[in-house]
């Protein structure tokens, strides 16, 4: 494990370019998307600079600029890799979990801000923001509709086991997804509605009576205290 130096005024030292050992490939990739994610969490979206990440990945602007062309670019690459961890992670966590209810808060769990500023989901919507070529348009395609068919696998498996209502999962789906996006953005907003409400109890509530089977078994009854 490498040890980090401080300036004198107690902040972190920049670790020295050496221009004739610079990264290359996916090395290069991941110590620059690192860097991005590390510089978003202090500065933001609107204030990240390229020049900022190579100082903090220890490599010259130049070279990030020759793997990532432009910071749109680096963007989009940046969110890719954030939503991979992402759902590598909640696929673990969904494979512990004991019912298609547990599940389903999972999914609303992973799928709203943590907070105000949630990095995360500004990177999401500083690149959702911007004007992207086909093969941008098509990496976050895919990206949405990931969201898509993990809730719609959630759905499906509580409605075969008898613990959701029949619904039409396309038509659920959009519903849930919309209002899921709607209450992001009303916590990274700050609206105050929900300084003492969770976001997270009202919409997984939401969902649960609307998949509530009429006459079955309960099994998303109370999910959303858990």
């Amino acid at each position: 494990m490498s040890m980090s130096t401080s300036t004198s005024e107690g902040r972190p030292a920049r670790p020295p370019v050496d221009r004739k050992r610079q990264p290359s490939g996916d090395e290069a990739r991941g110590r620059a998307m690192r860097a991005a994610i590390s510089v978003i969490a202090e500065k933001g979206t609107a204030g990240l600079r390229m020049s900022d990440i190579a100082a903090r990945a220890g490599m010259s602007t130049g070279h990030i600029l020759y793997h990532f062309g432009k910071k749109d670019r680096l963007l989009l690459e940046v969110l890719a890799w954030s939503q991979a961890d992402l759902w590598d992670r909640f696929e673990r966590d969904s494979d512990q979990a004991a019912s298609p209810a547990e599940k389903l808060a999972l999914f609303v769990r992973s799928y709203l801000p943590r907070h105000q500023g949630d990095e995360r989901y500004a990177l999401w919507t500083q690149v959702l923001a911007q004007r992207h070529d086909d093969a941008g348009r098509r990496t976050l395609t895919a990206l949405l509709d990931g969201w898509d068919e993990r809730l719609e696998a959630i759905v499906r498996e509580g409605r075969d086991l008898g613990h959701f209502a029949e619904v039409d999962l396309p038509d659920f789906t959009i519903r849930a997804v919309a209002m899921l996006s709607g209450l992001s953005e009303d916590v990274m907003f700050g609206r105050s509605r929900w300084q003492d409400t969770s976001a997270h109890a009202f919409a997984l509530s939401a969902l649960e009576r609307e998949l509530r089977p009429t006459g079955g078994r309960d099994d998303a009854r109370g999910a959303a205290d858990r």
